[in-house]
């Protein structure tokens, strides 16, 4: 496809070129924009509503639900934690059969480090990083506590003000005695990418297994699980797979561990026979044990809607544009916002920065007020700093990038932000 990034110095006029000249802004036109003026940084939180996912709901609701009532389970139900599975397992390089959407990703990480811990007696090291999602480090906390504080975990903390990290020092702390690495592919807040396949083999050299968390990078850009032999995958479908607020996750296990490991949570869906009813659990053969309970069908099918529409594109054709994006972002950041007291959060190197901008400001969090309630701009924060800013791919237009910039620029230059309060609220 190929994008020529439009000159900063043509202002707004080079990225409506840019926009008309771009595959993939039809694409745009699909989701459900009711405010066109709004400038949406945030598809890396919450993805967009594709306007598929209406239709494909009523029809759900309406005829397979309303209409068919339990019958549905003979129609598709039943198969649709690994039949939306596999469709997001195309996209992460992973062959049928060894991914299920189910649960969230708390709960299916959860399963993962229990498995992985298990199948790895006499190991007492978990390795993971100061740039994980603070959540997958409280399941590993919770894990060490069930296991009787029997294990450690290893945090590597960044080199440089929480941007990237020395993929050496995480290596040298996985020894002999690492029971597991646990990190996340893109980094939450700076959007850094890790090496997988490397740190994947590095641990594998060290008997250590290997979970990744894909939640900011799972259609947003391309990967090889099977190839890079990648032992555990979870992630999210809310965020670039649009699947909807607090959508089903995934999980992905290779099918080469899959009979060795077990889920600690024990559910009927993943029982061997679940319709014997046998008081006595059996686990399934191969993914199936990793699923629990009964699927949530309404939300799996707005995840399926989603994927649809992904699969078509191409996770080739997403992570180009992507790509583009974000080095416009950042070449509009150095024009326009470098001299206003911002400092970027994100690797300049498009080969190790994921689909999402941090900016960084002393008054981030009072800038970030003021956009939403101001100039129409929705980014995210995260503390202590940074405005995130994600460009998904399908619904952010280079004009959305400029038009973003320039208003953050506005908002700063007019000082609106200092009458926004410090105090922090819940959702940012």
């Amino acid at each position: 496809m190929g994008y020529n990034l439009p000159l900063v110095s043509a202002g707004r006029s080079a990225a409506l070129e840019a926009d008309q000249s771009d595959a993939l802004a039809p694409y745009r036109n699909q989701f459900v924009i009711t405010d066109p003026a709004l400038v949406y940084f945030d598809g890396n939180s919450l993805g967009r509503l594709p306007k598929q996912t209406i239709a494909h709901l009523s029809t759900v609701i309406n005829q397979e639900w309303g209409d068919g009532l339990i019958r549905g389970w003979g129609h598709g139900w039943y198969e649709a934690p690994h039949r939306v599975g596999d469709k997001i397992g195309s996209l992460l390089g992973a062959a049928p059969g060894q991914v299920i959407a189910c649960d969230s990703t708390s709960v299916n990480l959860y399963k993962a480090v229990m498995a992985a811990l298990s199948a790895r007696p006499g190991r007492h090291s978990i390795v993971s990083d100061a740039l994980n999602f603070p959540s997958d480090l409280y399941i590993i906390q919770g894990a060490i506590a069930h296991y009787g504080n029997v294990h450690n975990l290893q945090l590597v903390h960044s080199h440089d003000a929480e941007l990237t990290v020395d993929l050496s020092a995480v290596e040298a702390a996985i020894t002999t005695d690492t029971a597991v690495v646990l990190l996340s592919h893109v980094t939450f807040k700076s959007g850094y990418i890790y090496d997988m396949q490397r740190i994947t083999a590095h641990a594998h050299a060290h008997g250590a297994l290997v979970i990744w968390d894909l939640s900011h990078s799972a259609g947003a850009l391309p990967m090889q699980l099977d190839s890079w032999h990648v032992d555990f995958a979870v992630g999210c479908c809310y965020k670039f797979l649009n699947g909807g607020p607090g959508a089903p996750a995934f999980i992905y296990v290779n099918r080469q561990i899959q009979d060795e490991v077990t889920s600690p949570i024990w559910g009927w869906f993943g029982q061997k026979s679940p319709f014997a009813f046998d008081i006595h659990y059996e686990p399934a053969a191969g993914i199936d044990r990793f699923l629990a309970g009964t699927p949530p069908m309404i939300a799996l099918s707005a995840v399926e809607s989603s994927l649809d529409m992904i699969v078509g594109v191409g996770m080739h054709a997403i992570r180009e544009k992507s790509i583009a994006l974000t080095e416009y972002m950042i070449a509009l950041f150095d024009a326009h916002l470098a001299a206003h007291g911002f400092t970027l959060g994100s690797p300049r190197d498009a080969a190790i920065r994921g689909s999402h901008v941090s900016i960084r400001h002393p008054m981030g969090y009072q800038i970030n007020q003021a956009l939403i309630a101001e100039q129409k701009v929705i980014p995210d924060f995260r503390e202590p700093d940074n405005l995130r800013l994600g460009l998904s791919p399908l619904t952010t237009s280079f004009t959305e990038v400029w038009d973003g910039v320039d208003r953050i620029r506005a908002t700063v230059s007019a000082g609106l932000h200092h009458k926004y309060p410090a105090a922090r609220k819940a959702v940012t």
